[in-house]
């Protein structure tokens, strides 16, 4: 081992609103989506439609939405992470790593995750962006920010970022585990996996010698799309779906959380709900492998209103598959991932 000092890590999660009071709610909007890999307006008009349009109006519904899933500790998102880091240093060598989080947006910063690393005299980071899938606006805008912070220092260390990591056999194990939890209390007729959504634009921006076609050209996963979204989440979904036995002809990919009227990537959540109950489908049992802890669109949007949806159109049985929060086979996976890079 170095007598050089020690490995930094620091693991990313999106971010959350300090409070669930709309001013709380409003300015973690405006900081998230003035983010230009969010929203990819040039400046003027992304501000003007984030500050003029959408968080003045959005902040009051998404602050009673946050009440909803709000807890004596706070946001799961924010404490699952933290739970996820607590555990992670206890399997990790002490002499040999420091661990810190963060959030993309709002609190802990980033910045600050890194100032702690930096106080520690660290030899080299290891950023690991909570998002199992790569797309721009989650992975990529980590690894902006971190390198936009990095570039102002005396000294930048090595930084090492982990772009995706839907192959991992520990990341896939989890969710085998958690979805036979669920499989052994009830038959279901359909797996749903249901994705976070981008538009379309930016999966197109990201397109490797014009491969992505937003179509069949998911139904494999190769080196022209290993970094297209869609495809990482097709992936996903195969290989969840594979550990679990599931067969095919019941397994739904989907993509949910639209924002506006341009096209986002398809098949929506939405529409699959209403064509799910149409063929007379009873029983679904849902996957949000985008996410690792539980947050707004997977026990609100997913969890509550999907339900409310299928339920009203002749559903019976809608259940949420929890996210890997800080399940042990997650941690373990998360410290693979670490010493594969140190």
């Amino acid at each position: 081992m170095s007598n050089t000092g020690k490995i930094g890590v620091l693991l990313v999660n999106l971010g959350t609103p300090d409070s669930t009071a709309t001013g709380d709610v409003r300015k973690y909007l405006r900081e998230f989506l003035m983010d230009g890999r969010v929203i990819d307006f040039p400046l003027v008009p992304r501000w003007m439609l984030v500050n003029l349009i959408i968080a003045p109006f959005r902040a009051p519904k998404s602050a009673a939405e946050y009440r909803k899933l709000w807890t004596d500790r706070g946001s799961p998102l924010l404490f699952h992470t933290e739970d996820l880091r607590d555990k992670l240093i206890k399997k990790l060598d002490p002499k040999k790593y420091v661990v810190q989080m963060a959030m993309r947006y709002q609190n802990p910063s980033i910045e600050k995750g890194l100032e702690a690393l930096n106080k520690e005299k660290v030899r080299k980071i290891i950023v690991l962006p909570l998002f199992p899938q790569y797309a721009s606006a989650t992975n990529g805008s980590v690894i902006d920010r971190v390198m936009e912070i990095a570039r102002g220092w005396q000294i930048i260390p090595e930084i090492s970022f982990i772009s995706n990591f839907v192959e991992h056999p520990l990341f896939l194990k989890a969710w085998q585990e958690l979805g036979e939890d669920m499989m052994k209390k009830q038959e279901y007729d359909r797996y749903l996996f249901s994705y976070h959504g981008l538009p379309e634009r930016q999966i197109r921006k990201g397109s490797v010698d014009g491969h992505c076609k937003l179509g069949s050209c998911c139904e494999a996963y190769v080196k022209s799309n290993q970094f297209c979204y869609r495809a990482q989440c097709f992936h996903t979904t195969r290989l969840v779906a594979d550990k679990l036995g599931l067969p095919k002809e019941k397994v739904v990919t989907c993509f949910q959380s639209r924002l506006g009227n341009d096209p986002w990537v398809k098949p929506y959540t939405e529409d699959m709900i209403k064509e799910l109950a149409a063929q007379g489908v009873k029983k679904v049992l849902v996957f949000s492998p985008a996410f690792v802890a539980d947050c707004l669109e997977t026990t609100v949007e997913v969890g509550e209103e999907y339900k409310e949806q299928f339920e009203e159109l002749g559903g019976e049985h809608w259940d949420l598959v929890p996210s890997l929060n800080s399940n042990d086979t997650w941690v373990d996976c998360v410290k693979e991932l670490v010493e594969s890079r140190a």
